[in-house]
């Protein structure tokens, strides 16, 4: 092992304090945290020594490991140059020892460059930055000590877009107004002036309190699974373990009922007059009920909806949104049509549209609907009902009050059992939504099984074949089941 006292005499005291002083690192917060450092021609040689030291000193307070927190570096000119990235290093000696090799580029000042490699580059998973799923705070300190000479405002939004919270440090002349453009908000807490380079040293315990404050160990939190404190905000946020989503509240933690397979799943909902204003609100509270089972993603699974009255309106595509809570957004905005019923036209729009590769629905991957409706329909149901089934559309028909129990036989798909729900009021919903829910879980993983067939040049799917044998499997279940009625 290297004797650190080779090192510069600055660098040297500091890591004699590190070692002899441990109880002062942020033990048990994990960051990815990158420094971007100016390394202009304005910057003298003996301030780049101090910028050296200052960071040295931050890197002091921060538990650096593997599992913990994990640090890169770059420095701009007129040429970015990335000097370690956070998977580099894994402990703290290695970290200043490359901290102290670091050499001065003394050139020009492209600090929206480095802003835009430290979101494409340096937060990379493929530069050791953990996945966003696993919600380690990604840290950027920015030091600057002049005008940049490309523009900041947008390289800094998109890095605080892509979640990098962004700490902008300015030593001398530079503008104030570039150094809010580069912070995050509020700037109070993430902006900082000093004059000249001698007290930038005076920033570090700043730092220290921003960075390893746990506000978790200092509120009562109340989250679910477990509390994350966001570095220099004094906030927190609760995530959840894997496998669970994150509840409305943000603090209570619940495991989905269709946690496995992907499907598209298109809402056909009633809007006419006959179920009132009142009722059409507690119908939009049914369907977010079942939005909150399922894992909303591009990958897996993609939800529609569309209403209908006299005539039909698309509330949403399939390839509108990506996470459940936008989904319950726009199911909370929608507006009660209250006019006739056409429930026949709903379903040839849902057959036509809502499934379409232009409106998001994915090829391989199954496909259901859920058609909720509380009274006779004004036009034919069968002749769409069943060109959707036949295509593959799985339906489950929801009624309450006055639908017709022949119309939703003649919706749903088979067995009725499976796939045919009704209750006399909707106040009694709740006692048809959990089954519903585990039915329609349950085809999905069933019906993946069928879908999600590799296809390759060799061993093409044939859809037509497909198609022709869902449908004699279908036409065996409903003979079936007209022996077992009439045996009965």
């Amino acid at each position: 092992n290297e004797d650190p006292c080779v090192w510069p005499a600055l660098l040297c005291v500091i890591y004699i304090h590190i070692f002899s002083s441990t109880e002062s690192q942020c033990k048990g917060k994990p960051l990815d945290f990158v420094f971007v450092i100016d390394s202009s021609r304005s910057v003298r040689p003996d301030d780049y020594e101090k910028v050296k030291a200052f960071i040295a000193n931050v890197v002091s307070f921060l538990d650096v490991g593997q599992n913990a927190t994990r640090v890169g570096l770059l420095q701009y000119g007129s040429i970015v140059q990335n000097e370690f990235s956070l998977q580099t290093f894994h402990k703290k000696a290695d970290v200043l020892q490359a901290i102290s090799s670091m050499v001065h580029l003394a050139s020009g000042t492209m600090t929206g460059l480095a802003l835009r490699y430290t979101t494409e580059e340096a937060f990379s998973e493929a530069q050791g930055a953990r996945p966003a799923h696993v919600q380690v705070p990604r840290v950027a300190m920015v030091v600057t000590d002049g005008r940049p000479q490309d523009t900041v405002e947008e390289a800094a939004a998109e890095a605080r877009q892509a979640g990098i919270q962004i700490f902008a440090v300015g030593v001398g002349r530079v503008d104030m107004s570039t150094l809010r453009a580069i912070g995050s908000e509020p700037h109070s807490e993430h902006v900082f002036l000093v004059a000249n380079f001698s007290q930038i040293e005076t920033l570090s315990s700043v730092f220290q309190d921003k960075l390893c404050l746990d506000i978790c160990q200092t509120v009562d939190h109340g989250c679910e699974h477990q509390c994350v404190s966001k570095p220099g905000l004094g906030s927190y946020l609760c995530i959840c373990s894997e496998g669970y989503t994150l509840g409305e509240d943000g603090k209570s933690c619940k495991k989905p009922f269709c946690k496995n397979g992907a499907m598209d799943l298109v809402f056909v909902i009633d809007g006419s007059k006959s179920l009132g204003a009142a009722n059409f609100e507690r119908v939009k509270r049914w369907v977010n009920g079942i939005v909150d089972s399922l894992v909303v993603s591009r990958q897996g699974t993609q939800v529609g909806l569309i209403q209908y009255s006299t005539k039909v309106r698309t509330e949403f595509t399939l390839a509108q949104h990506t996470t459940a809570k936008s989904i319950q957004e726009a199911v909370s905005r929608m507006h009660y049509m209250g006019r006739g019923s056409m429930t026949g036209s709903a379903l040839r729009h849902m057959f036509e549209h809502s499934f379409s590769a232009k409106e998001g629905s994915r090829a391989g991957i199954s496909r259901v609907s859920i058609v909720f409706t509380d009274g006779r329909s004004q036009d034919d149901v069968s002749i769409w009902a069943t060109k959707a089934k036949d295509a593959g559309v799985t339906i489950y028909a929801v009624g309450v009050g006055k639908a017709i129990e022949d119309e939703l036989r003649e919706i749903a798909s088979e067995p009725d059992d499976k796939h045919l729900y009704y209750t006399e009021d909707l106040s009694r919903m709740s006692d048809i939504t959990d089954k519903l829910k585990a039915e329609i879980c349950q085809g999905t993983s069933f019906h993946q099984i069928i879908v999600s067939a590799e296809m390759s040049p060799g061993n093409q799917c044939e859809c037509d074949t497909l198609i022709a044998f869902q449908n004699q499997a279908t036409e065996q279940i409903r003979t079936l089941t007209r022996k077992h009625i009439l045996s009965g």
